[in-house]
């Protein structure tokens, strides 16, 4: 006879309200059962720890976390099974399985569970916000009122496999460069605290005056000593707060505009907005999602302010009845390339294929601006690596110099 156990529900009933509780049953299935006959639909089931414990210790965190890459893979893969004629709640089961993100397999639980119980599966996504975007929720939304889920699914695949490969490169661009830079901080921290003090001890039992660049390098060593302590809290408490702020929109409408102004990776910054705009709005349109609902989401999607207020503003004039590119030349963030081919296909009805086409030029164009400044940087960050080593190990050798004539 199997073992029972207490289970805890979220449930919705007839009149679309939460109701939760607890029951004993032999398994999630049967709980599940077991509500569904009683008019409910489950949102939520989870066994009751009996070790003493009342709920399962967690360490405090912002809400589960899926990266992109993991919803990349998810779209794939269940694409893939549509297509091969499985069902969507024997596709669902079989990824939730399969899923190594404990957070996402447990939303997938219960998406499978209101998919079961009649739910829209774009209804159920979009209650886990921090999971499905809304580019997502949208387009499978349209492709499920439009009776091709198979084909949306196989578009959200590609789009999020393109935005894996744009951050990826991306970030190995960046590696580098940071990669070096932490080097250089660690090493002239490390003189600073370690080897400074030394010289300058060896300085102070010779007497005589040291030169400026050496003095300086001492009093840098002795600020250091006792500011160490309060800088790397204070590097803590303002990584936290930027973690927790960076994307709220005070600190968007002064950081962005920066961006793309800055000297060497402005260009690179404003391609890769323009790519991302390009490729979700591409997406959206070919999968059947109305264009001003589309333009909403974009805003939002394009992951620098400047280009979002642009997009509002095609969006104002699409609404008004004028044109959707007529807009953009007003914003020096679209070159005049992206404004002409798009009144193209605005005037030949491919609006989307026109979109497509400008998100691969400029994925092409991130690809070769990455390649370009990692052939810049690594020369530039040698250098300044050993500019900055070099220069402190003058500063200490100087002194040096002026020992005979003191031991004299």
């Amino acid at each position: 006879m199997a073992s029972t156990a207490t289970y805890e529900y979220a449930v919705r009933d007839r009149s679309g309200s939460i109701v939760t509780g607890k029951i004993d049953a032999d398994s999630p299935a049967a709980v599940a059962s077991k509500l569904k006959s009683m008019g409910f639909a489950p949102v939520k089931i989870s066994v009751v720890k009996t070790n003493g414990l009342s709920m399962e210790l967690k360490v405090p965190s912002f809400g589960p976390k899926v990266k992109l890459k993991e919803l990349a893979v998810f779209s794939r893969q269940f694409a893939t099974m549509i297509n091969s004629g499985l069902s969507m709640l024997r596709a669902l089961s079989i990824l939730e399985e399969q899923q190594p993100n404990k957070a996402f397999s447990e939303i997938l639980t219960q998406i499978r569970l209101e998919v079961e119980s009649g739910s829209a599966l774009s209804i159920s996504m979009a209650r886990n916000p921090e999971i499905f975007p809304p580019l997502m929720v949208n387009m499978i939304r349209a492709g499920e009122v439009g009776g091709f889920l198979d084909k949306v699914l196989v578009q959200i695949a590609d789009n999020y496999e393109s935005e894996v490969r744009l951050r990826g490169k991306v970030k190995s661009a960046m590696t580098y460069p940071v990669v070096v830079l932490v080097m250089a901080i660690l090493m002239s921290i490390g003189m600073l605290l370690f080897i400074v003090p030394t010289f300058a001890g060896l300085f102070t039992s010779l007497g005589g005056t040291l030169p400026a660049p050496t003095q300086m390098l001492v009093n840098l060593s002795n600020f250091l000593k006792v500011a160490i302590i309060p800088i790397i809290i204070g590097l803590i408490i303002f990584s936290i707060v930027w973690r927790k702020y960076k994307h709220t929109d005070r600190v968007r409408e002064f950081v962005d505009p920066i961006k793309l102004k800055m000297p060497i990776f402005g260009q690179l910054f404003r391609k890769i907005a323009l790519a991302r705009f390009c490729r979700n709005l591409g997406t959206m349109l070919t999968s059947g999602v109305p264009i001003l609902q589309s333009l909403d989401i974009v805003a939002d999607t394009s992951g620098n302010v400047v280009v979002a207020h642009a997009v509002r503003d095609i969006q104002e004039s699409v609404r008004s009845g004028e044109s959707l590119t007529e807009p953009l030349s007003k914003h020096d963030v679209f070159p005049a390339m992206v404004t002409q081919m798009l009144s193209v296909g605005e005037d030949t009805g491919a609006l989307d294929t026109m979109l497509h086409k400008i998100s691969d030029f400029y994925d092409q164009e991130v690809e070769a601006t990455t390649e370009q400044l990692t052939a810049l940087i690594e020369p530039l960050m040698i250098a300044v690596l050993g500019g900055l080593v070099g220069s402190m190990i003058v500063a200490l050798y100087m002194p040096i110099f002026k020992i005979f004539d003191l031991i004299k």
